[in-house]
């Protein structure tokens, strides 16, 4: 097996010439991502940071074929691009080899614009791979909420404030909705993990038919931290269960190594509270006074969410 020297040693398709915040982990992602590629790789982006910030014209951070395109269709340009190369294929007109195709959106784009398009080509069963990097709301736009930003959370639209703490709702159930569809292989990663990130990359575009990857990548503006405790941030989401990392392998569930650990000892599981402490969009929480029982509902949730991936994975 490859060990993450090794996979640091390829050649990275995309480079360090972007206009991604300090602090991005997205940036670190899309760099992780790339180092799983061994065959012609195209990429689909949707609007989002990434799309606008890796791409700003005549500039491009990108050295594979690359597609930007809406918010919401992300997943339906890539079934054509797949299906195109399938019937250029079939007349001959380029070389008949694998082409990995990969489909790059936010959570805004995932959770909530492009869910309807993402269903469809995961129920029609295109084969390539779909990664949601998640940062908890719409960021390149404002930081408004989305599907995937957490309970209590403060953003432009769900504000904090005396009568409202927050987002009122909890996050979208995200993978179930997904695994729900049955397709090979779905999994979530975090940058802080980088070797399994790139492992399940490889791994999902190997499969035959769709592929989905859930990471979570951390945003220094919208969630507001340090930018330097970007990669931290993401670990400390494993090592709170808020993003546990498993896989879904035709429908059997196997928990990876990092939360694994946690399952077997768990007192290596961290409160929530060192999450939501190290974020600015938490702090309402604890100012002016200590919100005790958003705090445990945040926690029962996570609990309760953690214990039925333990049950699904056998730990």
């Amino acid at each position: 097996m490859p060990t993450l020297k090794d996979y640091a040693k390829k050649e990275v398709t995309f480079s360090g010439g972007h206009r991604l915040c300090a602090g991005c982990a997205a940036g670190s992602m899309a760099r992780q991502v790339t180092m799983a590629f061994d065959k012609p790789t195209v990429i689909c982006n949707a609007t989002g940071c990434l799309e606008v910030a890796s791409t700003i014209y005549p500039f491009t951070a990108w050295e594979v074929p690359w597609l930007h395109v809406a918010f919401e269709n992300t997943s339906a340009v890539a079934s054509g691009v797949e299906a195109a190369y399938k019937a250029m294929r079939r007349k001959h007109m380029i070389k008949d080899e694998h082409i990995d195709i990969i489909a790059f959106g936010g959570d805004g784009g995932t959770f909530d614009i492009g869910l309807q398009s993402l269903s469809g080509a995961l129920e029609r069963g295109h084969d390539f791979l779909y990664i949601c990097y998640d940062n908890g709301a719409y960021m390149n736009t404002g930081i408004q909420r989305s599907g995937g930003t957490p309970f209590t959370a403060s953003t432009t639209t769900s504000p904090a404030g005396t009568v409202v703490p927050g987002k009122g709702q909890f996050k979208k159930p995200l993978m179930d909705i997904v695994v729900a569809h049955r397709i090979p292989f779905v999994a979530t990663a975090v940058p802080a993990e980088p070797k399994d990130l790139i492992e399940k990359v490889r791994q999902g575009l190997d499969v035959e038919g769709p592929a989905f990857i859930h990471v979570d990548a951390s945003c220094t503006r919208g969630q507001r931290f340090d930018p330097s405790l970007s990669i931290e941030i993401t670990r400390l989401a494993v090592q709170t269960c808020i993003h546990p990392l498993y896989r879904v392998v035709n429908g059997e569930y196997t928990m990876d190594r990092p939360s694994l650990r946690i399952a077997n000892d768990p007192s290596k599981k961290k409160s929530i509270e060192e999450y939501l402490k190290s974020q600015g969009r938490f702090r309402h929480l604890y100012k002016p006074e200590r919100q005790d029982d958003l705090i445990r509902m945040f926690q029962e949730d996570i609990d309760k969410r953690w214990e039925e991936i333990r049950t699904k994975c056998g730990v």
